[in-house]
């Protein structure tokens, strides 16, 4: 049950929020995001990819989100009507959890070739914000080609969250752990927020 503060989960009512879920051991933390902000009242559309489907399965963020899951882009029953496409132009916000060293080149270097990553490329970022929440071992984390990666992915647009550090599923401690999810859920909030400001301010 979400811990925070309720003003959040107000902010997240009404919103068509997409979570792109990736392999990683954290991605049962994902299952609580998705379920607070279906409770919140947001439309919440969950892309993932294969590999993250050997830790947790499409059915239980659908029943979490009383969505269908984005899992292939080849499932679409219109062809005329790719669901990647439709899924992103109606998006208030994105968020990447857990967004493995994998997913951040993959995004680093523009390739959308699994479900996450096609959903993200579709997205207008000058529109809609997308979160990234890194998570992996933190030698992995302080590799030099993931933080060019992250510096490539920061300087065009995404907002990437720090993650936590502290002891991790490999037996390592340091960073690389993703944040908990009401935290998570309050990084959403704090964007939409920000999202509603600069609007203002450019009206």
């Amino acid at each position: 049950m979400y811990q925070g503060n309720p003003d959040n989960l107000q902010a997240l009512q009404g919103r068509r929020i997409a979570v792109g879920v990736c392999a990683g051991i954290a991605s049962y933390k994902v299952c609580s995001v998705v379920s607070t902000l279906a409770q919140a009242g947001a439309e919440v559309t969950v892309a993932m990819t294969a590999d993250a489907q050997r830790f947790v399965t499409p059915l239980v963020f659908q029943s979490l989100a009383g969505r269908p899951v984005l899992t292939s882009p080849w499932d679409s029953a219109n062809p005329a009507d790719p669901q990647h496409i439709r899924a992103a132009a109606n998006l208030d916000l994105c968020l990447v959890a857990p967004c493995t060293m994998d997913m951040l080149a993959r995004l680093a270097t523009g390739r959308a070739d699994c479900m996450v990553s096609l959903l993200v490329a579709s997205i207008d970022r000058a529109r809609t914000k997308v979160l990234l929440a890194p998570s992996m071992n933190e030698t992995m984390w302080r590799q030099p080609s993931t933080q060019r990666n992250l510096a490539t992915l920061r300087a065009d647009g995404f907002v990437v969250l720090d993650p936590a550090s502290g002891w991790q599923a490999c037996r390592s401690i340091g960073p690389g752990r993703l944040p908990e999810p009401d935290q998570l859920v309050d990084a959403l909030a704090e964007a939409l927020r920000e999202a509603l400001r600069e609007a203002l301010r450019e009206a």
